[in-house]
């Protein structure tokens, strides 16, 4: 017998176990925790940073007590800096190679101050950039996430006028709709889009969906530059018995549920839930569906612990939440009859050069509900076939967004070195407008 149903925790409960991750530092705490940066010349945070923000700059900023230069550094490379503070996996880019990261020490927390920055600019909606003079050009940006998101504010701070497209209501892509609700919360993703519009020059349209509305080869004919920024909107499929019955779900969906909730209480949940796969948004699923009351919520992953996409913060953030996390597993079966009502997994074995390898040896979990957060992938008809050149059902791009078909670009997750992550969506789209722009210019100019 099923046990999914809502109000499993009182309003007080929710909203505890919703509240802010990583509350802000105070004034006090900024300060000393700059106080700690070495300041390092050739300093290896802003190398391991993939949008190269200069991080002893912005923190020395904070020290002086300039906190419009200290943001106005970070933004200017990172225009989502402010998600990017909470949301980035700072534990294993630029708070990895601080170098006071050792056994002693810890690293200085760089994406708390980095939000500690970027808030009051955000909170007091200061402008810290202006558009260049009117290009002339008119470029298309399809995709509201992060990677268009940032490639169409720097296309407008370059002086094009931007037009940007995507198929749902709300702009952020998977910063509105695929990040769990204790990460970002008071709205926060729709305050940094209003912010990045803010600059001018972009000119929004919701509801249109590439490959159903609007083509390629449409917005190539209407517009000087398109860029690509879909992400991956298909979640993949198991391809086991069992499936197809009510109470499996697409974990991003749920999420994106969770995200519009206007009460958090009223989302249905399971007492039992199991959830296949190993990174964040399996992550992200497993302890809100714990933080919304399941009794018992287990992740399971066939690889080995050190293979999976999410971070040892987020799966200690599991653990820590009462999530049991199972490695060297794989489904066999989603159990039934009428209702999943459990999972059989079968045990693997790992290889040294990193494969598995089935063992026979079987198990089961009870479940509820089972969450698929096994990756996502493109809707089918979202390019046209054979148009732009392909890779593992991702778009090949070069070292400037550049796709195969020219006067495309491409960036984000449903791009090749694509990796899940918003700081990297970011770069891709801030590369491309430059690129674009500079394509632009030199054509018009007869170079090209």
């Amino acid at each position: 017998m099923t046990d999914i149903r809502p109000n499993r925790l009182s309003r007080d409960e929710i909203a505890r176990n919703f509240s802010d991750l990583h509350p802000p530092l105070s004034h006090s705490e900024a300060i000393v925790e700059a106080d700690r940066c070495y300041f390092c010349f050739d300093a290896p945070c802003t190398t391991a940073c993939p949008t190269g923000i200069d991080i002893p700059g912005f923190i020395q900023k904070i020290r002086s007590g300039n906190l419009r230069g200290s943001a106005h550094t970070i933004l200017s490379e990172n225009i989502m800096g402010g998600m990017c503070a909470r949301v980035c996996p700072t534990e294993v880019l630029c708070e990895e190679a601080c170098v006071r990261n050792t056994h002693e020490e810890k690293p200085v927390e760089i994406g708390l101050l980095q939000r500690y920055a970027t808030d009051p600019v955000l909170n007091d909606h200061t402008q810290l950039f202006s558009r260049q003079a009117a290009s002339g050009f008119r470029v298309a940006v399809v995709g509201g996430g992060p990677a268009g998101l940032s490639c169409a504010h720097r296309l407008a701070m370059l002086g094009s006028a931007v037009t940007l497209f995507d198929r749902d209501e709300k702009l952020g892509g998977l910063n509105e709709y695929g990040i769990a609700a204790y990460k970002t919360v008071d709205n926060f993703a729709q305050r940094e889009v209003d912010y990045i519009l803010s600059i001018g020059g972009i000119e929004v349209r919701t509801g249109v969906t590439l490959g159903k509305d609007i083509s390629i080869s449409r917005l190539r004919d209407e517009f000087d530059a398109v860029f690509v920024g879909v992400g991956l909107a298909a979640v993949n499929v198991l391809g086991i018995e069992g499936e197809d019955l009510p109470g499996v779900e697409n974990a991003v969906e749920y999420i994106a549920d969770l995200r519009q909730a206007t009460d958090k209480g009223e989302l249905p949940v399971g007492r039992r839930v199991v959830v296949i796969g190993g990174g964040m948004t399996a992550i992200d699923v497993a302890v809100q569906s714990k933080r919304l009351g399941a009794e018992r919520v287990d992740i399971v992953y066939r690889r080995t612990s050190d293979q999976m996409g999410a971070s040892d913060f987020e799966k200690n953030l599991a653990q820590s939440n009462g999530v049991t996390i199972h490695t060297l597993a794989r489904p066999l079966k989603i159990l039934g009859p009428g209702h999943a009502s459990g999972v059989l997994f079968e045990r693997t074995a790992a290889g040294e050069d990193g494969s598995i390898s089935d063992t026979g040896e079987t198990f089961t979990l009870d479940a509820d509900v089972v969450f698929k957060a096994i990756g996502q992938q493109l809707r089918d008809g979202v390019l046209e076939d054979g148009s732009i050149r392909m890779q593992n059902g991702k778009i090949v791009v070069d070292e400037g967004q550049s796709t195969s078909l020219a006067g495309v670009w491409a960036g984000g997750d449903c791009v090749v070195g694509g990796d899940d992550l918003t700081v990297t969506a970011v770069q891709h789209g801030k590369v491309a407008a430059i690129a674009i722009d500079h394509y632009l210019r030199t054509r018009e100019e007869g170079y090209g």
